[in-house]
């Protein structure tokens, strides 16, 4: 008579060996998944950008003395961003920063603004979450913003 075998009629010392394989092969196959999933800084200049954090530090509570806040609205419709400023804007800088990858960050510079409010398509951005940084000044002081955005 042929004897069938199955993997729980091996002895203990070969069970125990095939537990500690899987295991092993498991933790080789977490361990190369891991290894191979791109993970961004958010910055790669971060020790530089904490030494100039106190001037951030001003351009918020510049920003919070305003009287009026700045206000943004996102109109998906049209694809727009207008932004309203409370002081007069001689120069300065939108940020669209996406935080899941820096190569998507868009900088669009601010000159002497004319016209109220600003006006940004949002046309070319990809969908998803992204931050919105806005940095100006009124000639005297500068100010800093930062607001959520999801398209």
């Amino acid at each position: 008579m042929k004897k069938s075998i199955s993997i729980f009629s091996l002895n203990w010392g070969y069970s125990i060996v095939m537990v500690f394989v899987l295991f092993a092969g498991f933790i080789g196959t977490m361990v190369y998944f891991m290894t191979a999933e791109k993970i961004d800084l958010v910055r790669e200049d971060y020790y530089q950008k904490e030494l100039e954090f106190q001037t951030q530090i001003r351009k918020i509570s510049n920003t919070a003395n305003l009287k009026t806040k700045i206000a943004m609205t996102y109109l998906p419709e049209s694809n727009e961003l207008n932004i309203f400023f409370p002081t007069r804007v001689v120069n300065g800088e939108v940020k669209f920063f996406r935080p899941s990858n820096k190569k998507m960050d868009v900088d669009i510079p601010l000159k002497l603004l004319k016209e109220y409010p600003l006006h940004l398509s949002t046309q070319k951005l990809d969908k998803g979450y992204w931050k919105v940084q806005v940095i100006w000044s009124d000639g005297s002081r500068e100010y800093f913003s930062e607001q959520e955005l999801f398209i």
